[in-house]
Order: C-alpha cells, then sequence, then structure tokens
C-alpha cells in the first residue's frame, strides 16, 4: 500500500495512524532509542523546495535506526535529463524500502506508485495532496484539544492552491466539526474538496469576512499565498496580505483559540503571536516526526 491522498483514507485507518503516531513519540522526543527499522531504507525524492517535510521524514526514520538516501534538487537528479518518474520509481525501488516524494506536479505521487516496487508516500505533489501534514495537522488538534468532536474549525488563506488545506479538510470529514473556510472568491476552497463534504453530509460555511469566520473559531488552520504558485505578480501582490493574523484578533475573538499553520510563514501570521499560548505551529512540527515514523512503520509492515 502507498499513501498518496487523504481522501480514500477510513476512520479505522485515521486511528490506527493516531495511535502508532502516539506509540511513537518516545522515540520522536528523543526518550527512547529505536532499532525497529534497521536494515532498512528510506529514499526522500524531493523536486519541490522543503524544510520541514523533508528533514521530518528523514528524522522519523533515522530515529527508528533505519538509514536514508536522498534527492534535495531536481536539477541534481536525472529527471533534470528527462528521466521520467515511472522510471525513476522503478530505478529507486531497487535502492530502498520505501520512499517519500514532493514533486511539483499534481499527481505525480500516484504515478510514483503505479511504478514503483515498494510503498510510496506522497510528500506534496503540487497543488494536489499533502497526506502527511493532514494527519499531523489533526494528531496536533486531538493533542492540544483532548478531542475533535463540535470543534469549530477555521481554514483560511489561498485555499484554491492549499494542498495542505484540502488534505486536512478530507480528514475532518470523519469527526462532528464545523468547518469555516476564509478566502476571497479567487482562492476559494477546491470544488472536489466541497463536493467530498457535501456527500459526507459535513456542514461547511464560506466567507471572506475574517470577523464572520473568527467569531465562534476554536481552531485557525492559517495558510500562506503561495507565491510559487501564481503566474501573475501582480494578483499575487495583491492578494498575498489579504489575511493577516496578529495577537490582538485573535484576543479580541477568543483568547484560547488554537493557531495552525504548516509553514513557513510569510505575512499571515504576525510574530506576536508566537506568545499566545494557543500558537501551536512549531509544536504541530515537532507532531511530523511522530505522525512520519508511525506511516513508515505501518507502511513497511503492510499494517495499514
Amino acid at each position: 500500500m502507498s499513501l498518496i491522498t487523504t481522501k480514500n483514507l477510513s476512520k479505522k485507518q485515521l486511528d490506527a495512524i493516531m495511535n502508532k503516531a502516539q506509540e511513537m513519540e518516545p522515540y520522536a522526543q528523543k526518550k527512547q532509542a529505536g532499532t525497529m527499522m534497521k536494515g532498512r531504507i528510506l529514499a526522500t525524492l524531493f523536486y519541490e523546495p522543503s524544510t520541514r517535510t523533508r528533514l521530518s521524514f528523514e528524522t522519523a526514520m533515522l530515529r527508528m535506526g533505519g538509514s536514508v538516501i536522498s534527492v534535495a534538487d531536481a536539477d541534481s537528479s536525472s529527471l533534470a535529463k528527462g528521466e521520467t518518474i515511472a522510471d525513476t520509481a522503478r530505478v529507486v525501488s531497487r535502492y530502498a524500502d520505501i520512499i517519500a516524494i514532493r514533486h511539483p506536479k499534481e499527481g505525480s505521487a500516484r504515478e510514483a506508485a503505479d511504478y514503483a516496487d515498494v510503498p510510496i508516500i506522497n510528500a506534496g505533489d503540487g497543488a494536489g495532496d499533502h497526506p502527511t501534514q493532514g494527519l499531523l495537522d489533526v494528531y496536533t488538534i486531538q493533542k492540544e484539544k483532548g478531542t475533535m468532536e463540535g470543534l469549530n474549525i477555521v481554514l483560511s488563506g489561498d485555499l484554491t492552491h492549499s494542498r495542505t488545506a484540502g488534505s486536512l479538510a478530507y480528514l475532518l470529514a470523519h469527526y462532528g466539526v464545523n468547518l469555516t473556510f476564509l478566502a476571497p472568491e479567487s482562492m476559494r476552497m477546491k470544488e472536489e474538496v466541497t463536493t467530498f463534504l457535501r456527500e459526507k453530509g459535513v456542514s461547511y460555511t464560506e466567507t471572506d469576512d475574517t470577523d464572520t469566520a473568527l467569531r465562534n473559531a476554536d481552531v485557525l488552520y492559517a495558510t500562506r499565498v503561495q507565491r510559487e504558485r501564481f503566474s501573475n505578480q501582480k494578483e499575487y501582490d495583491r492578494l498575498k496580505d489579504r489575511f493577516v493574523f496578529n495577537k490582538a484578533l485573535i484576543e479580541k475573538h477568543n483568547a484560547s483559540m488554537l493557531i495552525l499553520h504548516p509553514l513557513p510563514r510569510v505575512y499571515e501570521l504576525s510574530t506576536d503571536l508566537d506568545e499566545v499560548p494557543g500558537a501551536a505551529y512549531f509544536r504541530q512540527v515537532s507532531n511530523g516526526v511522530s505522525i512520519r515514523m508511525a506511516l513508515i512503520s505501518l507502511l513497511l509492515s503492510s499494517s495499514l
């Protein structure tokens, strides 16, 4: 099995991942040394820039006693010579036991999985999916809030191009949450996601008014306007600071609001938010190691 999208994960699978991540926390937090992946190799193929995702995947494997081989730049790989993703997957399958891949082309992880002989984990395919981020986001909310049920969750920013927001929304359909999508008309949540939510009977609201969105919010999931997804610089400049959150705004609505962000932040989160108790985006980063340890373990043991 490979992990390409959160859309098809069942609640049973989701619970298994959350439980395994909790089991892995002592290893992720360096309280115990892991040897369960001794002799196993993870290949990280990153053809788009990444800090947190690539390093947390590699940290996860190393903390479990495994090894890592990596490509951190498309120009240093055979893709620069014209090799296809399919052939790359065939080749790297001979070297590694599991592969994490990030690529700017939507659908690239699915293509790799179709040709690889080992499990593929989608680490981000363009504006498509980012399943491991969505999973660590759910894990963070559960840890911080104690429960998911009944929470009012706001997803804000460039929701059209945000693969993290889409992956998270698919997962939130498994819980009794109330969703609000805060975005301008040109950056609304993808129709594929909203159709899925309607089919699952999940209630959601769309608005471009910040005060309306935050009025009863328990959780704010902010995303940046992604310069790399825009072909028009003027359009990016017009929208880049459309939704900006600071300490005064959060305290106006709910001083204990949980604030998440997939990072990197640019304009959308003021640094004065870092001192707010609910600002969990750096704790969120740590949870990524536990989640990715869980996924590597479950996929390599065929337990997912």
